[in-house]
């Protein structure tokens, strides 16, 4: 319970509208997106970063503890409070006022509670975009404060290498406002201090504008199912496809058998695109794409990525068994129906890893042949961006299980996975997702003890008072 004189001052602070503080109305800032649930003693919904850094500094001084959020689209409880009633939820959903162009600089200095459909329709009719494809719709500060890649990182790179600039508000009894929210593309002037509130989940501070790279809009694109001889054979095919495509290469992304048909069994418009409806053991959706228009002579894309399939087909031991080309929208309405699919086929035990790229599908072999001894209720549900090593490990345990309720029972499994992607192939416990709670002991178990300490002593320093869900002392 947040005592009343609390609330008073804050809401001198940030005004009526910036105060949530209704049971009901505050659902919405204590759910996450799965499984996640905690109560907030009260919500705070500033609107510029100067009510930011006043409401922060009232919080520290007071001892208050805070969680920023932003889309609150996460899969790590990192953007929800816990179940004590004692955490504030700063959420950015009001910050929506800047949206500065620069086509010059190709660049957009923008508040950070913008959602991502929003900043590329607004860019659409200038031919640009912010180049991250998710299949969720997250806010921007969220996205700065986690790093997120998703399905074109193959061509484009993840958040951190897209962004030029922010505005960071530190919790510290000052509310220090941090302008690092230059436009350059190239600033050797020492320590990149942007890079440290990128993917830490907001631990060492809130940020509150951010400046970012804009690519040009695609205006050509063309799509292939492709089916890999085997899973010996998808890293000689992505090896291929680089190799005789180039920079044209914008995804290729890998979808397991299971993971197709949880998604074709939940959306009943998608069509299945297989011969006779058997779907393979692995699909890959890849994409070429081109900025410009078609123009008087030249090869289309779709012509394109037929002829270097034949070549590929033809190579000496070929890794392709099967492809086809088809359209865009439908190919792709597959891959994004994939993470909901999954999510309704039971309980769903998710991990987001990475690898070594050659070493993604010798995991999952390992998985598949462990798995049924291990734990013989779980279904491997797993797809992922293979062309930059990041995996959706997703496990699903049927609705009738007695493990969907049983504590114990996920906390092995996840050990159980962790240990073998992180110990025996040397990956990442998290590719994209962040930390979070559910993530916290992970990172105490794997990270380096100097490394923590480092960690520590930046949190101290930049932001001393109780901000964020991690822990990264």
């Amino acid at each position: 319970m947040i005592d009343q004189a609390h609330i008073r001052a804050l809401t001198d602070i940030l005004g009526d509208k910036g105060i949530v503080q209704e049971p009901g109305a505050m659902v919405a800032y204590q759910t996450g997106a799965r499984y996640d649930e905690g109560l907030a003693g009260l919500v705070l919904r500033p609107a510029t970063t100067e009510e930011v850094s006043a409401a922060v500094a009232y919080c520290v001084r007071h001892g208050l503890s805070l969680v920023p959020q932003s889309g609150n689209t996460g899969l790590v409880s990192g953007s929800t409070p816990d179940a004590s009633g004692a955490q504030l939820v700063l959420s950015l959903d009001r910050m929506t006022r800047r949206f500065d162009l620069d086509l010059d600089n190709r660049s957009l200095h923008v508040d950070a509670g913008f959602r991502l459909s929003e900043v590329n329709q607004r860019l659409e009719s200038h031919d640009l975009f912010f180049p991250i494809d998710l299949g969720a719709d997250p806010r921007l500060g969220g996205m700065l404060s986690t790093n997120t890649g998703g399905s074109r990182f193959l061509k484009y790179g993840d958040v951190r290498r897209n962004t030029l600039g922010i505005k960071v508000v530190l919790a510290d009894e000052e509310g220090t406002i941090l302008d690092l929210a230059a436009d350059l593309r190239k600033n050797n002037t020492g320590v990149d201090w942007k890079q440290i509130f990128i993917g830490t989940s907001g631990a060492f501070g809130i940020i509150t504008e951010c400046v970012l790279n804009l690519e040009a809009l695609p205006k050509q694109v063309a799509t292939a199912y492709l089916v890999p001889a085997s899973g010996a054979h998808v890293m000689p095919l992505l090896r291929a496809m680089e190799q005789k495509l180039g920079a044209y290469l914008s995804a290729f992304e890998g979808m397991s058998r299971n993971a197709v048909a949880a998604a074709l069994d939940h959306v009943p418009s998608l069509r299945n695109p297989f011969q006779g409806g058997v779907i393979p053991d692995y699909v890959i959706l890849c994409e070429i794409s081109r900025t410009w228009e078609p123009r008087e002579g030249e090869q289309g894309l779709d012509a394109v990525l037929e002829t270097v399939l034949s070549e590929i087909w033809e190579s000496e031991d070929a890794p392709l068994a099967d492809a086809f080309v088809g359209p865009a929208h439908e190919m792709w309405a597959l891959r994004h129906a994939l993470s909901e699919g999954v999510k309704h086929a039971g309980k769903l035990i998710a991990f987001d890893l990475s690898f070594r790229r050659g070493d993604i599908m010798a995991f999952c072999d390992r998985m598949k042949a462990d798995m049924p001894a291990a734990f013989p209720e779980v279904t491997i549900c797993d797809f992922g961006h293979i062309g930059d090593g990041g995996v959706h490990f997703n496990l699903v345990v049927p609705k009738d299980s007695a493990a969907t309720t049983d504590k114990a029972f996920e906390q092995r499994l996840r050990d159980w996975v962790f240990d073998i992607a992180v110990r025996d192939f040397d990956g990442s416990f998290s590719a994209e997702h962040a930390i979070g709670r559910k993530n916290q002991a992970y990172y105490d178990l794997y990270t380096d003890e100097k490394i923590k300490d480092m960690a520590a002593g930046l949190k101290a320093i930049t932001s001393p008072g109780p901000l964020g869900t991690v822990r990264f002392g």
